[in-house]
């Protein structure tokens, strides 16, 4: 319901209130993030899919997370854009609902798949000479779908318990898109907040808990190899993992389980940019610069583009 008893039709979304000057700038700085995140995504999916020694659990698993940092993008960012554009933008309640339940299931998926990841890591060197036969490509594919599957339940919770709630205070979203902290701002008192803050709660502890069991482990079996570089290169190994689980966790941890959620709405835009627009571009980033493999498969592919151009 809005102030005067219709039901809610519509929302604006107010985005960030600043100077025309500095939303022209942010419009071309997110645009151009958008197109490397786009290209860095997509091309970290054709040199896993085009290259024999990329063939790999792990990077079936990174290519997954290339897929959905694609998939947050266009959930997010030509929206972000377009209220940059417009300083305010009107969005339908379906739109939004399709938002809500779109961006929950990346960032829940990708909450599991980045658990999946670590035990991945954990069979690859704890259990080294178990890891082929138990890491299959069946198995793999089982891992996966188990996550989109977990994700689309909690989604599908969480979609439905936010939007019973009767909007009564205004149709105005002091947001840039229609997230959790801001919807709930214009809530009426009777709501089932506690189900949705519940949901996220589950979700992200589970993830985590699983990643720091993996990594227990993992750093027991880095501790009982004798050479040092046989440490570090164990370590190197999970090292980009790590990189993108401490980025994407710690984000979502400040946003969902802090003790003030909801109430910094200005606080919460800045750190929502960089885990729906910032993260994804970089993930490619961190999984080629700090992976051997990739930049190996990297260099591969760029000599037979040069040797196709001299031909």
């Amino acid at each position: 319901m809005a102030e005067n008893g219709t039901m809610v039709t519509e929302f604006v979304l107010m985005g960030f209130r600043l100077q025309a000057e500095l939303q022209i700038g942010l419009f071309f700085v997110f645009l151009a993030v958008f197109l490397i995140t786009m290209g860095g995504n997509l091309g970290m999916i054709v040199l896993i899919q085009s290259e024999l020694r990329l063939q790999t659990p792990m990077y079936f698993f990174l290519s997954h997370l290339s897929f959905l940092d694609i998939c947050y993008s266009f959930v997010i960012v030509p929206q972000l854009l377009e209220t940059l554009g417009t300083d305010k933008m009107i969005i339908t309640y379906e739109r939004c609902t399709s938002q809500f339940f779109f961006f929950t299931l990346c960032a829940s998926t990708e909450c599991f798949l980045l658990a999946v990841m670590a035990y991945d890591r954990y069979m690859a060197v704890c259990k080294p000479l178990l890891y082929a036969t138990a890491m299959t490509p069946q198995t793999c594919l089982g891992l996966v779908a188990g996550a989109y599957a977990g994700a689309m339940v909690s989604s599908v919770i969480r979609t439905g318990c936010t939007f019973s709630i009767s909007f009564c205070k205004s149709n105005h979203v002091d947001f840039f898109f229609c997230d959790l902290p801001p919807l709930l701002k214009l809530a009426c008192r009777e709501t089932r907040e506690w189900v949705i803050y519940l949901l996220a709660f589950v979700v992200i502890t589970t993830s985590i808990s699983v990643i720091l069991i993996s990594y227990l482990l993992i750093i027991q079996a880095i501790l009982r190899i004798r050479t040092a570089g046989g440490k570090a290169k164990t370590f190197s190994t999970c090292a980009s993992h790590m990189t993108a689980v401490a980025l994407f966790f710690g984000t979502l941890i400040f946003i969902y389980l802090k003790g003030n959620m909801g109430k910094s709405l200005e606080e919460d835009k800045v750190v929502s940019i960089f885990y729906t627009v910032v993260i994804p571009m970089l993930n490619p980033v961190i999984y080629s610069l700090r992976n051997k493999e990739v930049k190996e498969a990297l260099k591969k592919a760029f000599n037979r583009m040069r040797v196709s151009q001299a031909d």
